[in-house]
């Protein structure tokens, strides 16, 4: 269903509140109260066939007795009337529905039973459902408080979700003192319907939105969510508190949601791939939601603290080194500045000490100094009580400096009844204000976090050296053969064959299966050699002693043979014995490391990188990243190891070649982009010797395939089953394909082709070049949603040339989207256009999109020939010399 229904919840001009009672102190009794004292403007209609007035308000018996349209329904009834209540509301011709009711899947498979009624009522009537299980939702810019929380927050730009009511009802209750307003407060509930992601969407667009907060306990829709979010956080900061960190947390939340949580980390890996700053404890939730309501978000990391005490500005200082950061240096002339407002034995240096005779004026001055430095992204106030030192006068000095801040300026007030009341002048001045030092500083860093977020976001990654070659014939071959009925397990043999087939590195790999074949194989292989159990059921080999190393004569390799099956029937009988493997044995070993994959139940597959050999569960030392995977991530997942400091050179090694690195993690994700069948895969280890990386031991765990291929993964891949080679109207041989993240270079080289008269009619004003936001957002898209094609052709010296670009960019219900095209002056005019745009609307119906449109300028004729040519309608836009191109897709054929 379509988010632009949810105007019906955020925007009504009149509610029924089902479940409306008298009865003082009611769930019923308090919502219609809430309406009314929130100043809601539209119509309130109470529904109770028991009353006849509800607070001063006429009651009626149904929804369906209500005098004209309701736009969203309050329900507030034992839930099992709900299904038939929910019913009346789409008779009804409601737009959306909130229901506070308890009792559903988080009871049990009942609870779960009278859900799915309600979904399947509400999804046969396209009603939007927030809840059920739900405290309802508060917009304050409207004056809506359509929930049974009684308190109106202020007027802000912060939005907050959360799946906990009581969470909720803890920020509004903290938000007056903090001063602290929202935009929009939502209590998502059990999430029967409107999702994280259908809200995140939903608000990223919204001007009075700022900043997202979330409290998750578990999500429903994750590829909707991942999509949602990494298109968001381009806009605003998403934070994230999301519970479960322990197995007993996750436990927990599961009851309380009834939905299942996954592995942690991978929550962790999913956050930060898109963009989210995710916190650990709701005190930094708060800390925060403050900052973000209040200041401006930092460009970078150099602070500066200010401090009237040498402890707590190192202790700030500190804080700051423990995330890695040190306190911003000062250039000569911001030093000359303080010099000249403060005492000789003031510091000389950051944390700049003011000394504990700072008068307010001394204080106010120097912290007026750091928010003029250029060389600085944010100021941290420090203060505590001392006999020379006023907290209140320094708090108003503050202020009024405040509002000519380019960055954030938050303060630490130590403390206690000394500072309270410069702390209420802070927080009336919007200064965020914290206890500590370390809390101030832990909420900077989060917010610098989100800055980084975005520079990864929009980092253009290189385009490879080399075309990279997959056999998926011959990998679907073993895989289909091995994951035929349950779960299985492929031998090591197997596994390396599909590895190599995807062009990973891996060692020779022999199979004897029997002492004297053993003999034979290492005559013609030659010494040393490593042996190693050969049975499906033995996957963690050392601990069965599996393994013989360093093979040097046939009477080692005929004794090793005998010594590992028996070792291996004795660790396990039940093992399926296929005898063993021979290799090389590599004797000359730089470094291990483990390079694997696994199906999360909820974010699909996950690459993982990190230390490898025996050690590996115990040290730990590792990362995860989602597919699909570019040079710049793969690059990235390696960074978060600390073993990528020992593959960059230790003492006399050989460093690692980091671009074989980089291209076996690519490998390893179009694998698993290939087959959902895996569901585990390790190679442990893969040492590296002289620089390159093998492969020396593999297993591969499959299972059937719930979902096809790319179905199976929360982030779309680059669908290359749209590429195809066409010939234009005019005999230009073009090769058509999705838009890539590598197609930088390539745009920035067609942009160079515009005449200034095509600038204006693509971008509706002059433009001298593309600035690399723009570049990312045109090159790195999210093919879930948009659809952008380019034209290639090949030149003379072999390289790529891009002719044009089309795009639809579809709307989050799925049904609407909007075109645009651009195509080089050399090539316009010869059949480019047409191509690509009549590619992008076939396949925009192929997935069930309805109605594209786009707007053109009144004077680009060429444009609206090429649209009537394509079936489009053309009509006058409200905007004046501007003209509407809109097609039915349901009504023509391509």
């Amino acid at each position: 269903m379509g988010i632009y229904n949810l105007d019906k919840i955020f925007k009504p001009e009149s509610i029924a509140v089902v479940g409306a009672s008298k009865k003082e102190g009611s769930i019923g009794s308090v919502l219609v109260e809430n309406l009314i004292q929130g100043g809601f403007q539209g119509k309130v209609f109470p529904v109770n066939p028991k009353y006849s007035d509800i607070h001063g308000l006429k009651a009626y018996s149904s929804i369906a007795d209500t005098d004209t349209q309701v736009d969203l329904a309050i329900i507030a009834t034992p839930i099992a009337t709900v299904p038939e209540i929910v019913k009346d509301c789409v008779a009804k011709n409601a737009g959306g529905a909130i229901i506070i009711s308890a009792g559903g899947k988080e009871v049990g498979p009942q609870g779960e039973d009278i859900e799915k009624k309600i979904e399947w009522e509400a999804w046969k009537g396209g009603l939007r459902i927030i809840g059920p299980n739900c405290l309802g939702i508060i917009s304050p810019h409207r004056n809506l408080n359509a929930s049974f929380a009684s308190m109106m927050p202020e007027k802000g730009k912060l939005a907050f979700i959360s799946q906990s009511g009581a969470i909720c009802s803890a920020i509004l209750d903290l938000s007056p003192k903090e001063n602290i307003g929202f935009s929009y407060f939502v209590s998502i509930g059990s999430m029967v319907d409107v999702d994280f992601g259908d809200l995140i969407d939903y608000l990223a667009t919204d001007p009075q939105v700022s900043s997202i907060l979330l409290y998750i306990e578990s999500l429903s829709n994750f590829r909707k969510f991942m999509s949602a979010a990494r298109a968001a956080s381009r806009l605003k900061p998403i934070v994230v508190l999301k519970s479960g960190r322990s197995p007993a947390g996750t436990r927990a939340a599961a009851s309380h949601t009834g939905a299942m949580a996954g592995e942690d980390i991978v929550y962790d890996a999913a956050f930060k791939r898109a963009g989210i700053v995710r916190v650990n404890t709701i005190g930094e939730l708060f800390d925060c939601a403050e900052l973000m309501a209040k200041q401006p978000h930092p460009s970078g990391h150099r602070l500066a603290i200010v401090t009237n005490a040498g402890g707590p500005g190192v202790m700030a200082a500190d804080a700051l080194s423990y995330y890695g950061l040190e306190p911003a240096s000062l250039q000569d002339d911001t030093i000359e500045k303080l010099n000249a407002v403060l005492p000789a034995q003031w510091s000389h240096a950051n944390p700049i000490d003011i000394l504990g005779d700072a008068s307010p004026e001394r204080y106010t001055e120097a912290v007026k100094i750091c928010i003029e430095a250029r060389e600085l992204d944010g100021v941290l106030a420090v203060l505590t009580p001392q006999a020379m030192t006023d907290p209140t006068a320094v708090a108003n000095g503050l202020a009024r400096i405040s509002k000519s801040r380019r960055y954030p300026l938050f303060a630490a007030w130590m403390g206690g009844t000394e500072v309270e009341k410069g702390t209420e002048i802070l927080n009336r001045a919007e200064i965020p204000t914290y206890g500590t030092p370390e809390q101030a500083i832990r909420a900077f860093i989060y917010m610098h976090e989100y800055s980084r977020n975005l520079e990864s976001l929009q980092e253009i990654p290189p385009k490879l050296t080399k075309t990279l070659k997959f056999d998926r014939n011959r990998a679907q071959n073993i895989i289909h053969q091995g994951s035929e009925g349950e779960e299985s397990t492929l031998t090591e043999l197997q596994s390396k064959e599909v590895l190599a087939a995807y062009g990973l590195p891996v060692n020779r790999t022999e199979v004897a299966t029997s002492a004297e074949e053993a003999v034979q194989l290492g005559r013609e292989m030659g010494y040393p050699l490593a042996m190693k159990i050969l049975s499906p059921e033995i996957v963690h080999k050392t601990e069965a002693n599996g393994i013989k190393l360093d093979l040097r004569t046939e009477t080692e390799v005929a004794e090793a043979f005998r010594a590992v099956t028996e070792k291996a029937r004795d660790h396990n009988p039940e093992a399926n014995i296929l005898g063993v493997t021979l290799q090389p044995m590599v004797t000359q070993v730089d470094y291990e490391i483990l390079l694997g994959a696994k199906k999360d139940q909820n974010f699909g597959p996950v690459i993982l990188f990190g230390m490898g050999g025996i050690f590996t569960e115990i040290v730990k030392d590792r990362t995860i990243g989602l597919p699909p995977l570019n040079v710049c991530l793969a690059r990235r997942l390696m960074e978060e190891t600390r073993v990528y400091t020992l593959l960059k050179g230790y003492r006399n090694r050989t460093p690692a070649n980091m671009e074989l690195l980089e291209e076996m993690i690519l490998r390893l994700s179009q694998l698993v982009i290939d087959f959902p069948e895996i569901l585990e895969l390790d190679m442990n280890p893969v040492v590296v010797t002289n620089g390159k990386p093998v492969a020396v031991d593999a297993r591969m765990l499959l299972e059937p395939a719930v979902r096809p291929s790319p179905l199976h993964l929360v982030i779309s891949p680059y669908p290359e089953q749209y590429e195809s080679h066409e010939v234009t109207s005019a005999g230009v041989a073009v090769f058509i394909r999705p838009i890539k993240p590598e197609d930088a270079p390539l745009l920035t080289e067609l942009f160079d082709t515009l005449s200034p008269t095509t600038i204006y009619y693509r971008f509706f004003g002059p433009l001298k070049g593309l600035p690399h936001s723009m570049l990312v957002r045109f090159t790195q898209v999210d093919y879930d949603r948009e659809i952008d094609m380019v034209a290639l052709e090949k030149t003379n010296d072999a390289r790529e040339r891009m002719l044009g670009t089309a795009r639809v960019m579809s709307d989050p219900d799925g049904k609407r989207a909007e075109f645009a095209i651009l195509i080089g002056d050399p090539w316009q005019g010869k059949g480019v256009g047409a191509k690509l745009l009549e590619r992008c609307l076939a396949i925009a119906k192929e997935r069930g999109i309805e109605t594209v449109w786009g707007i053109v300028l009144h004077e680009n004729t060429g444009m609206q020939a090429l649209a009537r040519k394509l079936g489009f309608k053309v009509s006058r836009s409200d905007e004046p010399g501007e003209l509407e191109l809109t097609i039915d897709l349901k009504s023509v054929e391509f």
